[in-house]
């Protein structure tokens, strides 16, 4: 069986072998929670995005792969429940948006901006921010290699159906905006949608509600 992306809490990990990346998925706690691993094949280093959850799970993905960063795409508890625990296990360097830095349980070492870059081992992500969710939402992409595609890690700011969360009208209009214009505008139909909970999708399938998801304000 290939990647499909679908994961339950309580179950394995999904794994996708990419040329130049290796992205393990897994679901973790009674919020369901995706976390992602990703790792370089070539150099065994990875990547953590948000340790959200059951420590022990999370070591137990990270198995014997280098995890040198682990990016936290928002401030929302639960993305960051395990981070301590986790940190402390690999001694990784913490990585956030400066706007959502302050409420992490632990020190962000690397603050980082819209456009700044993330090494793992010998490949390159790219931050998008995604304003709206919360102050320093963020996202990752991942443009890989020819035959590879285009893979994008959106926290809470993307998800099959719509946009994230957001508690004021001038909020999602902030995060549709960004999402629009930062995603949508800038990267083609076949990137592959990595949610911070529940399936995967790709923004082909996602392009033709922009307007729907404009009309209805969530």
């Amino acid at each position: 069986m290939g990647y499909t992306g679908d994961v339950e809490v309580g179950g394995p990990a999904d794994v996708r072998e990419l040329p130049g990346l290796t992205v393990s998925k897994l679901a973790v706690s009674e919020m369901a929670n995706n976390a992602y691993l990703l790792r370089d094949p070539a150099t065994g280093e990875a990547l953590l995005v948000d340790a959200a959850a059951e420590p022990e799970a999370l070591r137990a993905l990270i198995g014997d792969a280098d995890v040198r960063t682990v990016v936290t795409t928002h401030r929302h508890w639960d993305h960051h429940r395990a981070l301590p625990e986790v940190v402390a296990a690999t001694g990784a360097v913490t990585v956030a948006h400066p706007a959502d830095a302050d409420e992490l349980p632990v020190p962000v070492q690397r603050p980082v901006e819209h456009g700044d870059t993330i090494r793992v081992g010998g490949q390159t992500l790219e931050v998008i921010h995604l304003r709206g969710h919360t102050p320093g939402s963020i996202a990752l992409l991942w443009r890989g290699p020819a035959g590879a595609g285009t893979h994008l890690f959106t926290g809470d700011s993307l998800f099959p159906g719509g946009v994230g969360k957001t508690w004021s009208a001038e909020d999602f209009t902030s995060l549709v905006d960004d999402v629009e214009a930062r995603l949508f505008g800038a990267l083609p139909d076949d990137t592959w949608v990595y949610p911070g909970h529940g399936k995967d999708t790709t923004l082909g399938a996602e392009r033709p509600h922009l307007a729907e998801w404009r009309a209805r304000g969530w």
